[in-house]
């Protein structure tokens, strides 16, 4: 009836069997009329409280936030008693002046407030979940400090190590928040302040799946970035692994050169040295043929398609119409960077499981990227023009249905989030964050009736942050359980490389902390003879570099399968 009278709506939820009820109210906190009845509800529902003869508060908030209403449950003579002992131990009231007694208003103090303006500057990305806008985001966080947890789940891996509050989604949350608001944080996105409290967000997306309001603090640090680092030049690492897509086009010409340059002695130092990476790290190997040029030199080409057809088709040389691959499902699998270049076998694995499947593979000749590394510096321009270039080069394959398959996990978390937030009113955008999978969801949903080779054996999975929060894995256990295996999947949480992260020669050291906490220790003690499987590409040489086990890609593991290999991972040898 109360809620009614006011016009609110609610949400409740708690510890029924204790008598213990939460409640999440849409209060209005922005205007003085909404703070006015805000005020005259919450003391109509103590009055109700007290009359039913309930307590105001079952685990926390008495002392402050309830504590004009105390002398409704307690009466003015106890509240005085009160009063009378704190006095005793705190005669200047210097401890906790403002508690139990004596104590502030409901209406004062207020987070929000009638004189609650935040700035509403132009942002790159859409925010669509909350109006468009990103005070509104900012708003999302409560308090409710989920992301301080020191075990389980992916969020939040810095405060996990650190300790400390301003390495949390929550600490993070309410700098931003100030930030906007201008008070106590100035200069806006050029605060040096909020830039420290996100240098060490390893832009998981843990918090946007497990934070209860869904903080997405990835997002917000790109944004941030983006504004901080305008007209501004970016860390070394920006231009050097933010734009890996870039130096591996040109590394791909003559590999052997460029893994001379990073492999020799002091030639791999240097190129440490300059590219801003730890001298703990080992860089890469590029492949000596990369994928795309494997798929076209080894799968027969198309017809020649007319000028009606290649006008559809874009820089995809493959004809829309049944004529080839005629009984076939298309797919196209999405050639990332990281597969492309550097893990091609990955990619290969991955063409012969999804024609084994049924499908006719499609692989765009055209080289594209859909800059996953670019948000970790706030490139968002030059990421968002990225995937226009996708988006023209797939539309008559959106159009037309055709899934995009993707081996690494945030290439597809790209897709399914980043696209739609940067291309909110795009159709080909919605229907490409829809079609994407990885390959476990892919065989799960479109193929449940292929028939997989057994592979008995026992596996340690690790999930990628971005597979785990914005993909889920039940996909991908149904299928690991559909082959065979003996799977253990880990709650690593983050493997603490994520991208360039762990690369960077100011992070290395938080990255292998994190590191340490689960995944590691837990690939040291595997058995030998026990598979260790992680689809993405950082977490695979996080792995690699901390352990010295190779970790497979889900491919390769029912590539295996397929080949009958006994496929023991063999020990990584040190660069």
């Amino acid at each position: 009836v109360l809620f009614d009278k006011y016009e609110y709506r609610a949400g409740i939820y708690g510890h029924f069997g204790q008598g213990c009820i939460h409640t999440r109210i849409d209060f209005d906190l922005k205007s003085a009329q909404g703070v006015r009845q805000f005020r005259s509800f919450v003391e109509e529902a103590a009055d109700l409280v007290v009359r039913y003869g309930g307590s105001l508060s079952g685990e926390h908030g008495d002392g402050q936030a309830r504590g004009e209403l105390l002398p409704k449950m307690f009466g003015e003579e106890l509240v005085a008693a009160f009063r009378e002992f704190k006095a005793i131990w705190d005669p200047r009231g210097k401890m906790n002046p403002g508690k139990v007694v004596d104590p502030h208003r409901l209406d004062e103090n207020l987070r929000l407030g009638a004189d609650y303006h935040p700035a509403r500057p132009a942002t790159h990305f859409a925010f669509p979940e909350d109006e468009g806008s990103f005070a509104l985001a900012m708003e999302r966080c409560i308090g409710i400090g989920e992301c301080r947890k020191l075990r389980g789940g992916t969020m939040c891996p810095s405060y996990m190590v650190t300790l400390e509050e301003q390495h949390s989604t929550r600490g993070r949350a309410r700098m931003l928040f100030e930030m906007l608001r201008g008070d106590p944080i100035t200069h806006g996105w050029r605060a040096e302040r909020v830039k420290d409290a996100l240098d060490l967000c390893l832009a998981c997306k843990g918090c946007k799946s497990e934070c209860p309001a869904n903080v997405d603090m990835a997002t917000y640090k790109a944004e941030f970035l983006a504004h901080y680092y305008r007209g501004r030049r970016r860390p070394r690492t920006a231009y050097t692994l933010g734009l890996i897509f870039r130096w591996s086009r040109l590394a791909a010409r003559l590999p052997g050169l460029v893994n001379s340059l990073t492999q020799t002695p002091l030639l791999r130092d240097a190129a440490k040295a300059i590219a801003g990476i730890a001298p703990q790290r080992r860089i890469p190997v590029y492949a000596a043929e990369p994928f795309v040029d494997w798929f076209w030199r080894t799968r027969p080409s198309p017809p020649a398609l007319s000028q009606r057809e290649r006008g559809r088709a874009g820089s995809l040389p493959l004809p829309l119409g049944e004529g080839w691959g005629e009984g076939h499902r298309k797919v196209i699998l999405w050639p990332d960077t990281f597969n492309n270049y550097f893990h091609p076998q990955i990619a290969r694995a991955a063409v012969e499981v999804l024609e084994a499947a049924g499908f006719r593979v499609l692989v765009p000749q055209r080289s594209l990227c859909c800059g996953r590394p670019l948000y970790d510096y706030g490139r968002l321009d030059l990421a968002k023009r990225m995937l226009g270039d996708i988006l023209d080069t797939l539309r008559p394959y959106l159009a037309a249905g055709v899934p995009v398959v993707g081996l690494e996990p945030s290439c597809i978390a790209v897709f399914r989030d980043e696209l739609i937030n940067l291309f909110p009113e795009d159709d080909d955008a919605r229907r490409l964050s829809r079609q994407s999978f990885l390959l476990g969801e892919f065989l799960h949903k479109q193929a449940p009736d292929w028939e997989l080779p057994q592979i008995r054996r026992k596996a340690l999975v690790h999930i990628h942050c971005h597979h785990r929060s914005i993909m889920g894995m039940s996909a991908d256990a149904a299928v690991l359980t559909r082959l065979g295996l003996d799977v253990r999947i880990l709650d690593s949480g983050c493997c603490g490389m994520a991208g360039a992260f762990g690369f960077e020669k100011e992070h290395y050291d938080l990255s292998m902390r994190v590191g340490e906490r689960v995944l590691l220790p837990a690939v040291r003690n595997a058995a030998q003879d026990t598979l260790i499987i992680a689809d993405g590409f950082s977490c695979r040489e996080q792995i690699a570099q901390g352990t010295g086990r190779r970790a497979l890609h889900l491919a390769e593991v029912i590539h295996m399968a397929m080949s009958g290999s006994a496929g023991y991972g063999r020990k990584e040898t040190p660069a």
